[in-house]
């Protein structure tokens, strides 16, 4: 191997790496996202179980 291909296999494969953290941090934005989401979800499912709950209790003390 001489120099030329020696430079030419290392750029080669900085810039795969490169790319590559690059996809992995997009990948991870979008699952902090869908993670959020998933946790307004849960939360507004949270809050829809208490109201049930609690206007059922008001029923039944009647």
């Amino acid at each position: 191997m001489n120099l030329q291909e020696f430079e030419s296999q290392t750029r080669s494969n900085i810039e795969r790496a490169l790319t590559q953290l690059q996809t992995a941090t997009l990948l991870l934005s979008a699952l902090e996202i869908q993670i959020l989401d998933s946790g307004d979800t849960v939360k507004n499912l949270s809050l829809t179980i208490e109201q049930f709950i609690d206007a059922h209790q008001d029923r039944a003390s009647l």
